[in-house]
Order: structure tokens, then C-alpha cells, then sequence
């Protein structure tokens, strides 16, 4: 039994190593623990060249669109807005939001379109420093989606790039991932509480990138059929030895 315990230990134990011996051209390469480039100078929505340290005064929640996407971008915005209207911390008093476009195209007019668009989202009126939508140059962009770990490319007018909001400390400091499209209050709170006291935690649902990617035709993001079905299929095939090898023997007479 040990030593089948050990073969599956080893088989995963590959397929781990190998993931992670793979360089992430579309994705994330997780920096938990590591400090963003907080001195690097944006536009925000009204024009105005800011640094991120003149405009973090909380622990803020990360996260990187393009303001025109067609695909998991305006989803991600939209649950920012549920997290605004529901959550029980306080935006403005417990944390802020920074959404920054990586793409260097996009001007502070549009993102004030943006922004105007997901305030009217809101059911009460927040501080306008709460909530940011910059824009930057190609340079600053690259500075800092590399600091933080997000690996994007560009598809023609668009671009692949993964879903995931950050949280980070009022220092830089990168506390944890939260993937996907929605996420849950409790992991919202915590991802927060730890970035407000310089403490990193683990990744919450991490297996939506590994399931999930992007279909450039349909320009959103889709089932991986081929990846998911290898692993339950490896994972079947290993509960299959266990149980032959533990099965008791019928005796023959």
C-alpha cells in the first residue's frame, strides 16, 4: 500500500513539476510575498499623472483589463461592483480598487466612460478616490503586469490574458490571487485582511486557470475538455491500481 501511495505521490508530483518548469507566456506567475513598483506614474480617469503611492492610501484590490475587452473583463468589473454594493468592508475606509488597462492604446477619456459606467452600478455613492481606472504607457504597463505576475498577449485589436484580481498591501506588497470571475465574500475578506497586515495567504481556486482557456475565435474563455480530461483520466487510472492492490484475494480451493 506504501509503495502505491508513493506512485501516486510520484505521478502527480510530475505532472506538478512539469506545469511549473513551463514558461507562462498568457497566465499568471504568481509574486505573493513581492513588492509592486509603487513610484510608477499612471493617468487616472480624469487626466491627472498619478504614482501608485499617491493614490494607495488602503490595501487595495489589483486588477488588470482592457477597457474594451469583449471578453471576462466587464464580468470581473461587474463582480467588483457586487463586492462594493454587498460586501461588508467598507470601500473607501477598509480598501480601495485600482483597475488599470494594460492596454497602452486606451486614454483617460475612456476609462472615465468606464468608470462612469460601473458607478452607475452602485447602489450607494463612494469616495471617488476608492475606486481608480488608470491608463499608461506601454513602458509603465509592462513595469508593472510583470511585477505583479500577469502575462498577457496581443490577438490582433485584442489580447489573451487570464481573469484574477489581486490583493495587495498599501506598501506593494502582493498578499493573494483570487481567480476567475466571481469570488466569495469570505476569501474577498480574508485576501483583504491579510493585505492590510503584510501577510501573504495561499491562492483561492486556482484550478479555473488550469480548466479554463482562452478560445481566440470566441474571444472568452472556455472548458478545456483535453486538459480536464487527462487528469480525471490519470486520476481514475491511479484509484484503479489502489484498488486491485488492496482487494482482497479470493482463495481458490
Amino acid at each position: 500500500m506504501k509503495k502505491i501511495v508513493l506512485l501516486m505521490m510520484v505521478c502527480f508530483g510530475v505532472l506538478i513539476a512539469k506545469d511549473s518548469t513551463q514558461k507562462i507566456e498568457i497566465g499568471i506567475d504568481e509574486k505573493i510575498g513581492q513588492t509592486l513598483p509603487m513610484n510608477l506614474e499612471f493617468f487616472d480617469e480624469k487626466g491627472y499623472q498619478v504614482t501608485l503611492k499617491d493614490i494607495v492610501k488602503k490595501p487595495f484590490i489589483l486588477n488588470f483589463v482592457y477597457y474594451r475587452c469583449p471578453g471576462i473583463c466587464s464580468p470581473i468589473l461587474t463582480e467588483l461592483t457586487t463586492i462594493v454594493n454587498f460586501h461588508e468592508m467598507e470601500i473607501g475606509k477598509d480598501y480601495q480598487i485600482i483597475t488599470i488597462s494594460f492596454d497602452e492604446r486606451e486614454k483617460p477619456e475612456l476609462a472615465a466612460s468606464k468608470k462612469e459606467n460601473y458607478m452607475g452600478l452602485l447602489n450607494k455613492k463612494i469616495p471617488d478616490e476608492s475606486w481608480k481606472f488608470l491608463t499608461g504607457d506601454s513602458a509603465t504597463i509592462h513595469t508593472l503586469t510583470d511585477a505583479a505576475g500577469f502575462m498577457f498577449k496581443r490577438e490582433g485589436n485584442d489580447f489573451l490574458h487570464a481573469g484574477t484580481i489581486i490583493a495587495v498591501s498599501p506598501e506593494g506588497k502582493i498578499a493573494r490571487y483570487l481567480y476567475g470571475t466571481k469570488y466569495l465574500p469570505f476569501d474577498v475578506k480574508m485576501a483583504m485582511t491579510e493585505a492590510s497586515e503584510g501577510r501573504t495567504g495561499p491562492t483561492i481556486a486556482k484550478l479555473l486557470s488550469y480548466c479554463y482557456s482562452y478560445n481566440p475565435d470566441g474571444q472568452r474563455y472556455v472548458f478545456d475538455v483535453t486538459r480536464v480530461s487527462g487528469a480525471v483520466i490519470l486520476f481514475f487510472a491511479v484509484v484503479f491500481v489502489v484498488y486491485i492492490s488492496v482487494k482482497p484475494k479470493k482463495i481458490q480451493k
